[in-house]
């Protein structure tokens, strides 16, 4: 049994993301690849080895594609670093500039990295580039030259095999996806103040249809929604409600965010934020959900599958809640 070559692609985000927004770039990664591995603030790393058959394309190929994805969604450039481990490929993105992708194939990467100060390999800091310049070794293949025992005499035997390993281009590291977060939360803040009691309804509405899409492209549900409003005078209020069950269902969540909103009886108050979290997440394959007998049930949810592959494939915004539209001017 032959193992397949692995195709790691390390993309740089030039753009100051919020942690939101950087979780919609990694929810949107993931139609090319399940195997993405955060790297906050900036910076993914995905691994597309099995993504390859599925759009029978070459790896640059598809690094093109979650680049003109990130742009077309998101406006954001990157640049990419594409190569056989997770060390070469970031090393390679950080020779790319913004919109360019490097690819360093797999036959060719011991010379590219001959050539590469020692600088550059990861776990060669300040202290360690110094010790290494005072013997006269300033590139990674003055490095790899070097013999074991000589560079364990000068940087000690466990840095010493780490960086050798390094040097000759080996990385078994994989691309592990990060842990499920412990609650989610999605946020709006208004330009001005809100008093209007539909606009307020629309606002909760969507935050609560956005958190639902988060919550279903990270294979979690929850038990309970906190909303918190933010006022003019820098006060707030929270309130917290549990969910009948666990659920990522948007129409459910947004029921109890707005069953909070309207407990809140806000009326004429001056609101300046909105916040709905998510919390008591549990992964969906271990969650139970109550057989419904109304089949209109059953095509929601349909419905709502439908939405996120377009969303997923077009945008966020491709597909919206009737609800959230604007009314037309008066």
């Amino acid at each position: 049994m032959t193992t397949r070559p692995r195709h790691i692609a390390h993309l740089h985000l030039h753009a100051r993301l919020t942690g939101e927004q950087y979780g919609q770039v990694i929810e949107l990664m993931s139609g090319i690849t399940p195997h993405i591995q955060a790297i906050p603030p900036d910076a993914l790393q995905l691994d597309l080895t099995s993504a390859l058959r599925y759009f029978d394309q070459s790896p640059y190929e598809v690094v093109q594609m979650a680049m003109m994805r990130l742009s077309a969604h998101y406006g954001i450039r990157g640049s990419a670093g594409l190569a056989a481990n997770r060390m070469l490929a970031a090393m390679a993105a950080d020779v790319s500039a913004p919109g360019a992708t490097t690819w360093v194939r797999a036959d060719e990467a011991a010379q590219w990295l001959r050539s590469r100060p020692v600088t550059a390999l990861p776990g060669v800091g300040r202290a360690t580039a110094t010790t290494l310049g005072r013997f006269g070794l300033h590139t990674v293949g003055q490095l790899a030259d070097l013999p074991p025992a000589t560079l364990q005499r000068l940087l000690g035997t466990a840095q010493a095999r780490l960086l050798a390993d390094r040097a000759r281009g080996h990385d078994p590291r994989p691309v592990v996806p990060a842990e499920p977060a412990e609650r989610l939360s999605a946020d709006l803040v208004l330009d001005r103040d809100c008093l209007d009691p539909d606009q307020q309804h629309r606002a909760v509405l969507g935050l609560a249809d956005r958190l639902g899409q988060r919550l279903r492209g990270s294979g979690q549900v929850a038990r309970r929604l906190t909303l918190t409003v933010g006022y003019a005078d820098r006060s707030s209020t929270t309130r917290t409600r549990p969910l009948p069950e666990h659920t990522s269902h948007s129409p459910a969540l947004a029921a109890t965010a707005l069953a909070l909103l309207a407990g809140l009886g806000l009326q004429r108050a001056r609101v300046r934020t909105f916040t709905v979290r998510a919390d008591d997440l549990r992964p969906a394959d271990s969650a139970h959900r109550q057989l419904s007998l109304d089949p209109g049930d059953a095509r929601a949810r349909a419905v709502e599958a439908a939405a996120d592959r377009a969303r997923r494939r077009f945008g966020t915004d491709a597909v919206r809640p009737a609800a959230l539209a604007e009314p037309p001017a008066r």
